[in-house]
Parts: structure tokens; sequence; C-alpha cells
């Protein structure tokens, strides 16, 4: 993979909360590796991973209303490094 997407954090923090439903949120960019990021977490997980195929224009696009749809996280990656 082309960018440091931290998949290894990723997987720990979707099994450390045992998250079956997992939606990924893309920016355009990145959409071309959706498979391959799906194959990733997939093997490593016991979670299904879906992506959100709407907009991600960054930190304040994001699809709040997916708790109705049964999503257990949500993880979003952008363009801009953030620090947590």
């Amino acid at each position: 993979m082309d960018y440091n997407l931290n998949l290894d954090k990723v997987v720990d923090i979707i099994n450390s909360k045992k998250a079956k439903l997992v939606c990924l949120q893309l920016p355009d960019g990145l959409k071309l590796k959706a498979k391959e990021i799906q194959e990733v977490l997939e093997s490593k997980t016991k979670a299904r991973i879906v992506f959100w195929a709407g907009s991600c224009f960054g930190a304040c696009d994001v699809p709040t209303h997916i708790e109705k749809l049964g999503f257990d996280l949500l993880f979003q990656w952008g363009h801009s490094g953030w620090k947590s």
C-alpha cells in the first residue's frame, strides 16, 4: 500500500472494541484502495467492513447518522494529519 494508513492500529481498535460492523470513510484519492484495505482489515478481525460512498471533505464531513444504521465504529482518513 502506498499510504501509511496505520491499519495495524485500526485492527487493534476493531478487535479491542469487538466491533462487528465497521464503516470506513475515504477521500476520493484513496477510494481506489478500498478493496485492498477491506481485505487487510477483514483478514485480521471478525468485523464486516463497509465503505461510506458519500463525500469525505475532511473532519467536518462525518456521516453522524450512521449509528442509526448499526455501525459499531467509523474510521475516517483524510489528506492532512491530525494529532490525537
